[in-house]
């Protein structure tokens, strides 16, 4: 079992008692404002993804970590490592991706979080690249993903939402100039 650790996180697999708060998470329409079409997901659709996210640690030995505060051990949301298969232009690739409560936001958790996540792709399972995808508009995880170095390197359009995204990218190469 892979958990990792920062100074205010602990980044783990999913457990059964996740599946409420990640719900709640999942349940807000801001949140999901920016995820595929911006529908919100009930609690039976967030436990069909948790499941997901953990047929891929059994098959791909990576998947998304269930978010934890340190200081209280509340379950913030998600973040970590997926195969973006719902936009087959950019593979093969890894995603790193994040999803947060709102009460969460604006702290730089996802950036912590995230950073994480790319620091084991990179050094744990020897990724040669890593993407993030935003939403046109989806500033603040844009931001998220300039801070983790990563660069622009197309817009085009999701064609499961319809909507236009915008592709960053992280080489294990520059990822090992720019960590040092």
């Amino acid at each position: 079992m892979v958990t990792l650790e920062t100074p205010r996180l602990i980044l783990r697999r999913w457990r059964e008692e996740d599946v409420a708060p990640m719900a709640a998470v999942n349940a807000d329409p801001e949140v999901m404002r920016y995820i595929r079409d911006g529908s919100v997901r009930d609690e039976d659709q967030t436990r069909g993804g948790v499941q997901a996210w953990e047929g891929e640690w059994e098959s791909q030995g990576f998947g998304l970590f269930a978010v934890e505060i340190r200081s209280t051990g509340e379950m913030a949301g998600f973040t970590g490592l997926s195969v973006p298969y719902y936009l087959p232009e950019v593979l093969p690739a890894v995603e790193v991706g994040w999803r947060l409560g709102r009460s969460h936001w604006g702290r730089g958790l996802a950036t912590e979080a995230a950073a994480a996540a790319v620091r084991f792709g990179f050094e744990e399972r020897g990724l040669e690249r890593i993407v993030s995808i935003a939403q046109v508009g989806n500033h603040a995880s844009e931001r998220i993903m300039t801070k983790l170095g990563m660069q622009l390197v197309r817009e085009t359009v999701n064609p499961t939402s319809g909507r236009r995204v915008r592709v960053y990218e992280l080489s294990s190469d520059q990822y090992v100039t720019t960590a040092r």
